[in-house]
């Protein structure tokens, strides 16, 4: 029984990183069905969601400003949850320039403020930045293309993530988003990704729904317009730039965030894991959500079982891999909060911050816990 468990553990590990790619490459050989790539120039609001960025708020502006699209047909859009520093000021100085300041009361939230900014939205399409995301100058361009198509709904564009300080949680968090956008461009190629990066993505506007304030808006805006009947597309050369969190406190308070609102999110559109009515986008979420969520209980699983099958020298020696891996992760975390920084401890503590997030991610979701708002870290 705890060699059954050994093995069925590890393969369910290795399906979910490795399986799961592996079979998506091969699909994207097999079935051909990429967008319709048409550039034109239609209305875009480009809708900035900001709560206390005074520190970075005006530099998003001049940035965006100054982005390759046609002035006439870009209308800039900040959206401040109730913000309690300088943001509003700095924003209402650029009102010249045809900024809008669009001011949302009571802390409500990333999505609530999103939906109450949507409604004065005017562009055709509208594309969700956050207040510290350095886009590409024709990054528009690239986006827009995407909707001659008009199968399409949605819009993703790709993460491009800089660790300036070479900290391990930094080069973690760039390996880990370049395996991301691998899978998404394979996605894209066969038919649809489910969801989209939360810094750079866009919707046509008669497609938006409002959603409720606790539910993750990137992860379920896009599942919903699936629901509409249209894809999903994951244009790779739209690129949004962010720098990577330092520390792995910090890495871990935000993805135990978004895990928490993703999980939530996924209940919300529960529907689409039906693998007889939704296929593909069943696969996809079952395959690269869930599964991955319970990667922890998996990893679990196969030490405990390790532990009983210690009288085989093969099994000694996958527990002393395992250990050897967690060590690494415990080393990487003593040094990450000593300040020294090496690449050799980068994957094995990412990982294990991941989890462990996905673990309370998981408690949280359990007892109902709701976590609508977040707190800026601005150094």
């Amino acid at each position: 029984m705890a060699e059954v468990s050994f093995l069925l553990a590890v393969l369910l590990v290795v399906y979910v990183y490795v399986g799961y790619p592996f079979l998506i490459v091969m699909l994207s050989f097999i079935v051909k069905n990429g967008v319709k790539q048409i550039p034109g120039e239609p209305s875009v609001t480009f809708l900035i969601t900001a709560y206390n960025e005074e520190k970075s708020i005006k530099e998003k502006l001049e940035d965006t400003l100054a982005l390759d699209y046609p002035k006439e047909k870009l209308h800039i859009m900040v959206a401040s949850d109730g913000s309690t520093d300088g943001t509003d000021e700095i924003v209402k100085g650029f009102s010249k320039e045809g900024v809008l300041l669009c001011r949302v009361e009571g802390r409500v939230g990333k999505t609530e403020t999103q939906n109450q900014a949507v409604k004065e939205a005017r562009g055709e399409i509208v594309v969700f930045s956050d207040a510290t995301t350095k886009y590409r100058e024709d990054a528009l361009r690239k986006i827009v293309r995407n909707y001659g198509d008009p199968s399409v709904g949605a819009v993703s564009g790709r993460y491009e993530y800089r660790n300036p300080t070479g900290g391990a949680v930094g080069a973690g968090t760039k390996l880990f988003w370049n395996y991301e956008n691998f899978i998404k461009r394979k996605q894209t190629e066969i038919k649809t990704i489910t969801g989209c990066c939360g810094c750079i993505y866009s919707v046509r506007r008669d497609l938006y729904e409002a959603l409720p304030g606790d539910i993750i808006s990137d992860l379920v805006e896009p599942l919903k317009i699936l629901e509409k009947g249209r894809r999903i597309a994951f244009e790779p050369d739209a690129v949004a730039q962010e720098i990577t969190e330092e520390k792995a406190e910090e890495e871990y308070s935000m993805r135990v965030r978004v895990i928490t609102r993703g999980m939530n999110g996924i209940a919300y559109v529960k529907g689409l894991l039906n693998p007889f009515r939704h296929g593909f986008v069943s696969f996809q979420l079952i395959s690269h959500k869930i599964l991955r969520w319970m990667i922890p209980f998996f990893l679990t699983v196969a030490f405990i079982s390790n532990l009983l099958l210690l009288e085989t020298a093969f099994y000694r020696l996958t527990m002393g891999i395992q250990f050897a891996f967690y060590l690494l992760a415990v080393v990487g975390w003593w040094l990450d909060r000593k300040d020294m920084k090496t690449r050799v401890t980068s994957f094995p503590l990412y990982f294990c911050v991941v989890n462990l997030a996905a673990v309370q991610g998981a408690v949280n979701f359990v007892r109902g816990r709701r976590m609508a708002t977040w707190e800026t870290v601005r150094k």
